[in-house]
């Protein structure tokens, strides 16, 4: 976790260069561990002055047994309806794991000459109703109708779902942060790394054939 920065910088020799992961919840307006720690971790590093870079993703989809993609999967299956802050208006702009260990890659390959932060994601954002569906046509589902509903409701409701059987647990933090557009410049990945996302529905069409 990026909160560990701090002592990794401390107990590396002189001349290393860092190659760190962090997420783009550090851009969150709701604070939790998570993104506290990402945030310190970026502060540290950056004030540090090593050679390297802290890579932030978005949600990560398309490896083996991830929890983002595959889970909402296996939730649309269950329901005949999609419930969603807002109607899912709320943007979302995910990354393939493929891409993201590309990214990585093109880091480490990097002569950086200081710290920086660059944050990873797809190619584009979209909103987060559309990425529910393009989830479903890649199950081979046919999409639910979208339900718009107050995200304090739904944030009330979430703690039952630990009680409903066959339906996966959804935290209250999850629907909040349904709330906030997760719209990112990915003009330094492409010029820093060398590395474009693939498209949302390609990327999909790979994670459903290796399921």
């Amino acid at each position: 976790h990026a909160r560990h920065a701090p002592a990794i910088l401390a107990a590396a020799p002189p001349g290393a260069r860092f190659i760190l992961l962090g997420s783009t919840r550090r851009f969150s307006r709701w604070p939790d561990d998570h993104g506290n720690g990402v945030r310190a971790g970026e502060a540290a590093f950056l004030a540090s002055g090593r050679r390297g870079a802290m890579l932030h993703p978005t949600m990560i989809y398309g490896a083996q047994g991830e929890d983002n993609v595959q889970r909402l999967a296996a939730l649309l299956r269950r329901i005949p309806v999609a419930p969603l802050p807002g109607g899912g208006r709320a943007t979302v702009q995910p990354i393939h794991q493929d891409d993201l260990t590309a990214c990585i890659l093109a880091a480490l390959r990097r002569d950086w000459t200081g710290p920086e932060a660059i944050t990873v994601a797809g190619p584009a954002p979209l909103p987060y109703r559309d990425f529910l569906a393009a989830v479903a046509r890649a199950a081979g589902l046919r999409p639910p109708p979208v339900i718009a509903l107050p995200g304090a409701l739904l944030m009330a409701l979430a703690p039952l779902t630990r009680a409903v059987p066959l339906l996966p647990t959804i935290r209250t933090a999850e629907i909040r942060r349904l709330l906030e557009d997760k719209a990112f410049d990915v003009t330094p990945m492409r010029e820093k790394l060398g590395v474009t996302g693939r498209p949302l529905e390609e990327g999909l069409a790979l994670t459903f054939r290796a399921a």
